[in-house]
């Protein structure tokens, strides 16, 4: 079975690395523009989930970019797939819509939902259920909020929860801190130095995990 190595690179950036295969980039963004270090990564593949600024940046990773794709398809040997939801409750008139994707290795499943900005119905998220990773927004004002996120967290039943697309120290966008997420959470937490997930097997869990690092792989503060 394959390692994989999953960091965090602040706000919606995630970066897969598998072991003998390729490196996966998800919503990059260029730091600077929203008060975060860079984060710069040589990837093979770069997925995007949208094209607003702050999850866009392919320039800080490079390799084949993939825009919003529906559906199944590999990058690699790595199976992807990809789903629609919206950017709002408003079915996308405010902020249009989002991709969210499930990336597959050796039956290991790791789920970044992109900008969701609604719970969606429970048949959309049944290809979601019980994966091993969950990253998703949990910030509010562009997104779901923590009352929100955490409702997807109990029905999809993920193993572990990485939080995406909160206030940190340094950031420009007016969005709510991760402990608005973690005060309205029953999940377990795990506190890490380091925003780095690495798995040679599906996590070894008895129920859902937050994963709280200190601080991204690009060496941002996460907590005030």
């Amino acid at each position: 079975m394959a390692l994989l190595r999953v960091e965090w690179c602040g706000h919606s950036y995630l970066v897969v690395k598998v072991e003998g295969g390729p490196v996966i980039a998800l919503d990059p963004h260029d730091g600077g523009s929203i008060g975060l270090p860079e984060c710069r990564v040589n990837a093979d593949y770069t997925l995007i989930t949208h094209t607003h600024f702050d999850h866009n940046a392919k320039e800080m990773s490079g390799g084949t970019v993939i825009v919003k794709r529906l559906g199944e398809f590999r990058v690699g040997d790595v199976k992807v797939a990809g789903y629609k939801f919206y950017h709002d409750k408003a079915s996308g008139a405010l902020r249009g819509d989002t991709a969210a994707y499930i990336i597959e290795v050796d039956g290991i499943r790791i789920a970044h939902m992109g900008d969701i900005g609604h719970v969606p119905p429970i048949g959309m998220l049944t290809p979601f259920e019980g994966v091993d990773i969950l990253a998703l927004p949990v910030g509010g004002v562009y997104t779901i909020d923590a009352l929100e996120a955490n409702t997807i967290v109990e029905l999809v039943k993920p193993k572990l929860v990485i939080p995406l697309h909160f206030w940190m120290p340094g950031v420009t966008l007016p969005l709510d801190t991760l402990d608005r997420f973690l005060n309205t959470s029953k999940s377990r937490r795990l506190r890490l130095e380091k925003a780095v997930v690495e798995l040679e097997g599906p996590p070894s869990v008895e129920r859902t995990t937050i994963i709280i690092p200190s601080k991204t792989v690009s060496g941002a503060r996460v907590l005030p």
